[in-house]
């Protein structure tokens, strides 16, 4: 059974810094492709970052580039969003998703090629 379990959501000041974790379980992670995207109040879900597991190619959303970054620890099954300069357009609920089977270096943005989802974190970014 497949779990990703997401964690370090909060509230934050405008630049500051929070990271998020995404713990996988029962997954088989060289052919996987780990997303994190994120649901602000009355928006759709949109496409945050993402990494293959194996390889490491990444890919961003233009509104997170140069400020997040998704990183990966084979060891701990888990994948990172470390969210630096932090604004209040962040918020939203942040959730991890699990794209498996994914072959290629492509890292897809589009959430309904992802396979696997978490409950979804909470970061709240103040003025």
């Amino acid at each position: 059974q497949v779990q990703l379990e997401e964690s370090g959501g909060g509230l934050a000041q405008a630049g500051g810094s929070l990271r998020l974790s995404c713990a996988a379980s029962g997954l088989t992670f060289r052919d996987n492709v780990m997303g994190w995207f994120r649901q602000a109040p009355g928006k759709e879900r949109e496409f945050v970052a993402g990494i293959k597991w194996s390889g490491g190619s990444t890919r961003y959303a233009d509104s997170v580039k140069g400020r997040f970054t998704i990183s990966r620890d084979n060891a701990k099954s888990t994948v990172y969003l470390q969210m630096n300069s932090l604004k209040p357009e962040d918020t939203a609920v942040y959730y991890c998703a699990a794209d498996v089977l994914r072959y290629s270096d492509y890292v897809p943005d589009v959430q309904g090629v992802y396979d696997y989802w978490g409950q979804g974190t909470q970061v709240s970014v103040s003025s």
